[in-house]
């Protein structure tokens, strides 16, 4: 199963590689709406990441960069229910940015009922990478509450699918799960400059947003582990 979900991801990076010259930061988020996750805990998900795009140090580092950076959005939750939020966009302009935040927060939630499958969501996330802008850096910023507890995980996904170049960094969400920080740590972060961040709940999530979405758009790699490769 795993070997082909790779391939078929294989196929849309050989179908899907654009070539966008002044890209500078392919950015995919990935938002957990698994079972764990009731619904007001989802509506400080939604709105504090809708928040954070729009925080004036956010906004500044998309802006003053060299290049663009191009944003796109899933939910995940079980083995096949990860769903599009925000497909490919460029945030150009203060309007863009706003664009993609209003989006985001009128997107209705997708799945409520379903457990936690990191490693097909993680592979659903490098299908989005492979058919999305040819950027100089490629990052998945995934946010959860939970380990994986269904089908394979990280270490198979990050084998199988194409993640070479590809920088993982998680943003653990603690309260639900007293090994989720250590989780996203060893199990989670993976590639180039990777790491993870960590909020007190989900009241400290746009916090927390803010914080690494600064962090990945302005390259700052203080406190991260250089290469770090898959475990196992």
């Amino acid at each position: 199963m795993v070997r082909a979900l790779a391939l078929a991801a294989g196929l849309v990076w050989a179908a899907g590689a654009g070539v966008a010259q002044d890209c500078q930061l392919a950015l995919l988020l990935a938002l957990d709406v698994s079972s764990s996750v009731d619904a007001s805990e989802y509506q400080l998900q939604k709105e504090g990441l809708a928040a954070a795009l729009l925080a004036p140090e956010v906004q500044r580092v998309i802006l003053e960069g060299d290049g663009f950076v191009a944003l796109a959005v899933y939910e995940w939750s079980g083995r096949r229910q990860s769903a599009m939020v925000l497909d490919w966009v460029s945030l150009r302009s203060e309007a863009d940015i706003l664009a993609a935040s209003e989006r985001v927060l009128a997107a209705g939630r997708s799945h409520t009922r379903f457990p936690t499958a990191m490693g097909y969501a993680l592979g659903y996330g490098a299908t989005l990478l492979a058919r999305g802008p040819d950027c100089l850096r490629r990052v998945i910023d995934v946010s959860g509450d939970g380990v994986s507890n269904d089908g394979f995980g990280p270490a198979l996904a990050y084998r199988h699918f194409p993640f070479e170049g590809v920088t993982v960094n998680g943003l653990a969400v603690l309260g639900a799960d007293d090994e989720v920080a250590a989780y996203y740590r060893d199990r989670v972060r993976f590639g180039p400059g990777a790491f993870v961040e960590t909020s007190t709940g989900y009241t400290g999530f746009r916090e927390a947003m803010e914080r690494k979405l600064f962090r990945e758009i302005n390259d700052m790699m203080v406190g991260a582990l250089p290469g770090v490769e898959a475990p196992g």
